[in-house]
């Protein structure tokens, strides 16, 4: 299999050959991972884990290392995503539709505009509205997927095979937008095993030994608000299911990462697939994820919390207008989800309607000279309650690359961290007298964007 693998990841390595006066509408393809964040690819430079087919994407493209979600869950992230809102105004806050119309969607302005727009795998906001697409199969929740008169099929297969069908059946007339929204590598919660890869990936990381991460001790969970260290609390609980031996650690995080080995073939399946067709060199390619992950540090679990580990994502962007000196640059600033649904429209040539709150990225890597107006260098975190305060409580931030302000308002609980001298955000500098005037001033630029995000 990893022959396999490494034999696939050279298809990027064309140079884009798409003229500047090119009439045609770029298609657009977004890979969307899940439970998938910043540093787990091979060329953020992780030590075990095999992307090939994104390292060689990033390669030929750019990549951000800052870029993070508004909202740390799978359901309210993708909504953002859709909408290029934040959750307060876009109103999903527990996996329910957001109230947005669907005319002010990205898939929804481009198939008004022309294209042919495919969703298939991962939906996770109400029920899916399969009459909105000319291509729509949604499916999640467990990694091996029983059809009638059928046997099983891994739900990345199951991606892979629906993509391609896409891919080939689409009109040739008209561009396209495609969003393969994976399941992996979300762990299925009810199932002990939690990570269920396919048999073929049981010889990759066989004989690797996984790092414990450096905030996995009781240290850093006794840092934590009182309330987040209790039992109840799912990050806790979720920790018990995964990760309170080490040799339950090294179990899960293996197959954690055969699941993402797994989506990085697809994409590079689906890459080689566009590659054949002709239609690379016309399409914006764009992989991310739905929100970070905990994998045991501060002796957590899954996501929710506006931690470094929660927020960040994944994101590279393959984009023909990019200019050659940009390929395979990376980028510091904080690029957000709901900064993509401007990106994709920008690209294709679409207006963003007024409803969106992020804004379009491409100058970050197709100009010389820095956008104006300047990039935020700041910005609001949100997440609702789940369940009660106990299980998942509220948390609101202003999220700063040198320091960072959390407010948990079911408990009425304040951090400040100073992210320059802190970077594993384990100092609450909320007491401190000699913080006092940066905590005002973070304070009253936190109320400022927390209006603005509604």
């Amino acid at each position: 299999m990893r022959r396999a693998i490494l034999s696939l990841a050279c298809v990027l390595t064309a140079p884009a050959v798409v003229g500047a006066a090119d009439p045609k509408p770029m298609n657009v393809v977004v890979l969307l991972a899940d439970d998938w964040r910043h540093d787990t690819l091979g060329c953020a430079g992780h030590p075990i884990l095999k992307t090939p087919h994104l390292d060689a994407l990033a390669s030929d493209g750019f990549r951000f290392t800052r870029s993070c979600v508004t909202t740390s869950i799978c359901g309210v992230s993708r909504a953002s995503l859709l909408t290029g809102q934040w959750m307060s105004r876009h109103g999903n806050e527990a996996f329910l539709m957001f109230k947005t119309p669907w005319a002010e969607t990205f898939p929804g302005l481009l198939r008004n505009n022309g294209y042919w727009v495919g969703h298939v795998g991962k939906w996770h906001n109400g029920a899916f509205p399969k009459e909105r697409y000319d291509f729509g199969r949604s499916y999640a929740g467990t990694h091996w997927i029983k059809k009638k008169d059928a046997e099983p099929v891994h739900v990345t297969q199951l991606n892979e095979t629906d993509a391609v069908e896409f891919l080939q059946k689409r009109p040739q007339d008209k561009p396209f937008c495609l969003t393969v929204a994976f399941f992996a590598a979300h762990a299925e919660d009810g199932n002990p095993k939690q990570y269920l890869p396919q048999p073929g990936s049981a010889e990759l990381y066989a004989n690797d030994k996984i790092p414990i991460p450096a905030l996995a001790t009781e240290a850093a969970l006794k840092n934590l608000p009182p309330f987040l260290q209790k039992a109840e609390n799912e990050g806790r609980k979720r920790w018990t299911w995964r990760f309170d031996t080490p040799e339950k650690y090294q179990t899960m995080m293996k197959n954690y990462y055969r699941l993402c080995t797994e989506v990085d073939t697809t994409c590079g399946k689906l890459l080689a697939e566009l590659k054949k067709q002709g239609v690379l060199d016309n399409t914006l390619v764009v992989f991310t994820g739905d929100n970070g992950y905990f994998h045991g540090e501060r002796g957590l679990a899954d996501k929710w919390y506006p931690y470094e580990e929660s927020i960040r994502v994944p994101l590279i962007v393959r984009d023909p207008r990019m200019p050659a000196a940009a390929k395979g640059k990376t980028n510091g600033d904080f690029v957000l989800n709901v900064d993509i649904a401007p990106t994709i429209l920008g690209a294709a040539n679409v207006a963003a309607p007024k409803t969106m709150q992020g804004r379009d990225f491409a100058p970050l890597y197709r100009d010389a000279k820095k956008p104006d107006p300047a990039w935020r260098d700041e910005f609001f975190y949100e997440h609702a309650i789940i369940g009660n305060k106990e299980k998942i409580p509220a948390s609101q931030a202003l999220v700063r690359h040198d320091a960072k302000y959390i407010l948990w308002p079911d408990f009425e609980y304040e951090e400040l961290f100073d992210l320059k001298a802190d970077p594993q955000e384990q100092k609450n500098l909320v007491a401190d007298p000699t913080r006092e005037k940066m905590l005002a001033e973070m304070k009253q630029r936190f109320d400022k964007l927390k209006g603005q995000a509604k």
